[in-house]
């Protein structure tokens, strides 16, 4: 059946001005052409004068399968695999349904998602997986407590497996194999403390450059490339030593790391929805008091980084690392960058520059 989608005001994700008008030609579930004219005879013809039409958005960073209270800490066993599965399949339902056509999952879900979402048995956007994120022996992301060595997060291969604990380049090596084994289309690392650790500090760098070496050289490999969560400036340069190509977060990024991620060609993915939702809704997330005091100090400083970025040339995509269950508030990361860039860049950020940054 060919479709006209006739009378938007489209904005195309270039950058270019608006056209009023327009005629977008569906066939084949495919956009065939976008023109001034009539629409083509014979074809059914959608009026939406007074809309606007954008591209599919991409959320370049989510945990689409944490679909879970933060609360009960990612623990095995105190949550039915039944109610996992239909958390993950409400939140892809949430992405799609709130115009988020693709979507980077960087620890939560593997291949076995993003299967039944491409084959349609599923409504939910386009994923790219990561698998498992690479964690250090307690790092960011493990939920490890002090004293026990127990690591034991929700583990369900297929569905949902959110971090890997790695200790030296060979077990580096083997989480990567794994998370490509199970249908990962790039990896997720952690270089530095996070906001809701329990046994590090965001200051903190994680994994050596010896271990992080070792996930680019296994992603390299399958022609692929590493991203990694670095909340400090010495986390990304560890990265970029490392030959990291992405950098989540960044919250505390110089000008001198700024520049020389911008001569490497590395991008920067902030996360400004999910530090303003941590901060604002903290009960409702379950999070201790010091978790709040650390988000109110990545907010501030994640805003000057950004700013930092933008001006040594930095490419700078957009994610909203939204975890839990009923991820509803997706466009708000294009609401606060667009407060603190203008609507345009935010649209471009999340349209245009989070393609060119998966690929």
């Amino acid at each position: 059946m060919q479709l006209s989608i006739a009378g938007a005001t489209l904005i195309d994700g270039t950058g270019g001005r608006p056209r009023t008008g327009s005629v977008i030609e569906v066939a084949g579930g495919r956009f065939r052409s976008i023109s001034g004219k009539r629409p083509a005879s014979g074809s059914e013809v959608i009026d939406v004068s007074g809309l606007t039409a954008l591209p599919g958005l991409i959320d370049a960073h989510t945990h689409l399968g944490i679909a879970y209270d933060l609360k009960q800490q990612a623990t095995a066993g105190t949550i039915s695999t039944a109610e996992i599965a239909a958390g993950v399949f409400q939140n892809l339902r949430l992405a799609i349904e709130s115009g988020f056509t693709t979507c980077r999952d960087l620890g939560g879900l593997d291949g076995g998602v993003a299967g039944v979402v491409a084959s349609g048995r599923v409504p939910g956007p386009r994923i790219l997986p990561s698998g498992p994120a690479l964690a250090q022996d307690g790092g960011h992301g493990t939920f490890m407590a002090p004293y026990a060595d127990c690591h034991c997060p929700v583990s369900l291969p297929g569905l949902v497996d959110g971090v890997a604990v790695a200790n030296g380049p060979d077990e580096v090596r083997v989480a990567a194999r794994r998370a490509f084994r199970r249908g990962a289309t790039q990896l997720k690392v952690f270089s530095s403390g996070g906001v809701i650790s329990l046994t590090d500090e965001i200051s903190h760098t994680q994994f050596t450059v010896e271990e992080l070496r070792a996930a680019v050289v296994e992603a390299e490999a399958r022609g692929t490339y590493v991203t990694a969560h670095a909340h400090n400036s010495q986390a990304v340069r560890n990265g970029l030593d490392a030959g990291v190509r992405c950098f989540e977060h960044g919250s505390w990024l110089d000008e001198e790391t700024a520049e020389l991620m911008a001569a490497a060609g590395a991008a920067l993915v902030p996360t400004f929805a999910v530090a303003h939702l941590m901060r604002t809704e903290h009960e409702k997330w379950g999070l201790p008091p010091a978790a709040v005091t650390r988000m109110e100090q990545v907010e501030g400083e994640m805003a000057t980084a950004l700013e930092r970025a933008v001006t040594a040339g930095v490419t700078v995509g957009s994610g909203s690392d939204l975890i839990g269950p009923e991820q509803n508030q997706r466009g708000l990361e294009l609401v606060i960058r667009a407060g603190l860039q203008d609507p345009m860049t935010a649209i471009i950020a999340a349209t245009n520059t989070n393609a060119r940054i998966l690929g």
